[in-house]
């Protein structure tokens, strides 16, 4: 059973397997076709077949809620088991719900989302880490805050997002500054601590805005940031040290379709899991951080 906070589950698990997050995002058209999507138990297989293929080449998993709750009540139960499964293995859990609300809504969000069954929580969702949106302000963030913190989970907060239409508000000027350099300043600020450690309370930062991500990452010097983007979308890999900080776990890399979509929906389990190890190879290889070269003496 996983245990220890989000942050020093980053830390170990990044240490270990490196930055890449593995996005489970079960949309049938994508996938091979021995997922047969007239079988109610699909989606549960699915993730099962993604969960064994990357234990113990992955350490973080993200779960996109959206799809799991398209296919109802099955999706869900798929969902509750596919995130206790990865926590057992010692796999960090992300879920990707973007949740945001006011008041005593935000505050039902997170204890069904962050927290644990013996503090009040159900179990059937917790997570180690939850996105939030924070388009409605700050006190929207409150609650989300305050149970990551007290019970040693992480939020990522959507500030500078990868969609082709996130500039239409985030790179907007306000106080003679874009929309995203107020959004990161308070995360930066929710997060901030006395030592140089870490933040739980981390930012969502496009690899397809390395110029953006450069300026936002200077905000927050010690927030983890999550860096979706690559592959289906066209972020480059090349650049994606521009959102890196100065430590380790400080940037994780969500593939989703890159890693688990197919072109032949004919192909065979025994291919597609192939494909799936070969896809992470190459990701891990692309998204690696490598220092700089020192430069050449002149004699």
């Amino acid at each position: 059973m996983s245990s220890g906070s989000w942050v020093e589950k980053v830390r170990k698990n990044a240490a270990k397997y490196g930055e890449l997050v593995a996005g489970i995002d079960p949309s049938p058209s994508e996938i091979p076709s021995f997922f047969d999507p007239d079988d109610p138990a699909w989606i549960s297989r699915f993730a099962d077949f993604v969960l064994d293929t990357i234990e113990g080449q992955i350490g973080f998993v993200k779960f996109q809620s959206a799809y799991f709750e398209a296919c109802g009540l099955a999706g869900l139960t798929a969902l509750s088991l596919g995130m206790k499964r990865a926590k057992a293995a010692g796999i960090g859990v992300i879920l990707d719900a973007k949740r945001g609300d006011i008041g005593a809504t935000a505050a039902a969000y997170a204890r069904a989302y962050l927290t644990p069954v013996s503090e009040g929580g159900s179990g059937d969702f917790e997570a180690d880490c939850l996105t939030v949106n924070p388009l409605m302000g700050p006190d929207t963030l409150e609650p989300f805050a305050e149970c990551a913190i007290r019970y040693g989970k992480g939020l990522f907060v959507l500030c500078r997002t990868s969609n082709p239409g996130a500039g239409w508000l985030q790179d907007r000027m306000t106080g003679n500054r874009p929309i995203s350099d107020h959004v990161a300043e308070l995360i930066g600020g929710i997060g901030r601590r006395d030592d140089e450690a870490l933040s739980p309370i981390g930012a969502v930062i496009g690899a397809t805005v390395p110029h953006e991500g450069r300026r936002l990452r200077m905000l927050m010097p010690h927030t983890i940031i999550l860096a979706p983007g690559l592959g289906a979308q066209g972020g480059d890999a090349s650049s994606i040290d521009a959102l890196r900080g100065k430590q380790l776990g400080d940037l994780l890399v969500p593939v989703s379709r890159g890693l688990a979509s197919v072109v032949d929906r004919e192909i065979s389990p025994a291919d597609y899991r192939e494909l799936i190890l070969n896809r992470i190879t190459g990701f891990k290889d692309a998204i690696a951080h490598r220092p700089a070269a020192p430069a050449a003496a002149n004699w």
